[in-house]
């Protein structure tokens, strides 16, 4: 009690309740006890919350920041991105994660590879293989797709059972695009040349409004991020590339050649809590993945129907194939020597190549994330 009790002051007592001039001198002198013990408490608590402050910004400092540029804006292929930058798995190997959106796989290869702003890309196998053969310094550490994710759409049904019936009939293509190149081949794996159809040059947005209103009797395209978006416009079935002899793997993660060694530790994490996060999402997160990336992404006007979609569209690409033991994201001397052959097949490569001189090995260890086991 500030100004004590009964046996406090030697004047208080029963017989005189009161307050005499010794016991407000004795108050007082409490007071200022009280005072000096205050100021103590506040200025231990002001040191604590110094300390507690400067405890979160040397915590905060002690991660490693990593920059990535994806292929595009946000659709499925980013899921794993989203998701473990939700549940704190990048954090948790000490790492800073910042995630930019790309404009196509060739822009993001060549911001990457020729610049410091970026220390992860995310693009596709080719883009990054051809950019090395020009002088891009660009370097391969995860393969996220073992498949060639480009085909031809056209409507389901009879009419359309095969490449060879698409003869006499109106395709859409993107000149400037991925897909362009590898056109004569694959329909001559059918029997066709490119004057037994009509192609019709249009830009990625008006090729796919083409076909949806059936200006358009087919479409070459990325298979699993267009599909999606025909959902109850047009059905539709996909003919892989893949499937007739133009085989390579897809998407991939890569870095500068210099970063190889000098943020190796860093990478090794990154690359493996990506490979183990899309393992979490195919036991049966796929959910959880499209949820985190619309909250990721909340100006984007993201549709959850189509992000799932696509998740589930990039399954067969992403999951290595029945027999294949390497762990999701390892990637494959077998794979990039079919890349170099397919590529130097339409002339976009020299066949003069080692596969190993495009990938670097042991980036991806299951060991080093268990994401994938909870």
């Amino acid at each position: 009690m500030l100004w004590g009790g009964p046996s406090d002051c030697p004047e208080r007592n029963s017989l005189n309740p009161g307050f005499g001039p010794s016991c407000l001198s004795y108050s007082w002198e409490r007071i200022k006890v009280f005072i000096r013990n205050a100021r103590s408490a506040i200025k231990a608590a002001i040191l604590c919350v110094g300390i507690a402050t400067c405890t979160v910004a040397a915590a905060a400092d002690q991660l490693v920041p990593l920059h990535v540029r994806l292929d595009w804006s946000t659709w499925g292929l980013h899921a794993p991105f989203f998701l473990a930058q939700q549940k704190g798995w990048f954090k948790a190997q000490g790492l800073d994660v910042h995630i930019d959106d790309g404009n196509g796989s060739i822009g993001t290869v060549q911001i990457v590879a020729s610049g410091d702003e970026y220390d992860v890309g995310l693009a596709t196998s080719a883009a990054v293989m051809i950019g090395r053969e020009k002088g891009l310094p660009a370097k391969i550490v995860a393969e996220l797709a073992g498949r060639n994710e480009l085909g031809l759409i056209v409507p389901s049904g009879s009419s359309t059972k095969d490449v060879a019936s698409m003869k006499g009939r109106a395709i859409a293509f993107t000149g400037s695009s991925m897909e362009a190149p590898f056109i004569d081949s694959f329909l001559a794996a059918s029997g066709l040349k490119r004057s037994d159809v009509q192609l019709m040059n249009m830009d990625a947005a008006a090729k796919n409004t083409a076909y949806v209103v059936s200006r358009v009797d087919g479409v070459f395209s990325p298979v699993p991020s267009v599909m999606p978006l025909l959902t109850g416009k047009r059905p539709s079935k996909a003919f892989l590339f893949s499937d007739y002899g133009l085989s390579m793997p897809s998407f991939c993660l890569f870095v500068k050649d210099d970063d190889v060694a000098k943020e190796h530790d860093a990478l090794v994490k990154f690359s493996s809590v990506i490979a183990s996060t899309w393992a979490y999402i195919y036991n049966g997160h796929e959910a959880e993945a499209a949820d985190a990336m619309i909250a990721g992404r909340p100006h984007a006007h993201l549709d959850r129907k189509v992000l799932m979609g696509q998740i589930d569209g990039l399954k067969q690409f992403i999951v290595p194939a029945a027999g294949d033991s390497r762990p999701l994201g390892v990637p494959s001397e077998l794979d990039y020597a079919a890349a170099i052959k397919t590529l130097s097949r339409v002339h976009l490569l020299s066949a003069n190549h080692q596969a190993t001189e495009f990938f670097a090995p042991g980036f991806v260890q299951p060991t080093v994330d268990k994401v994938a086991k909870q």
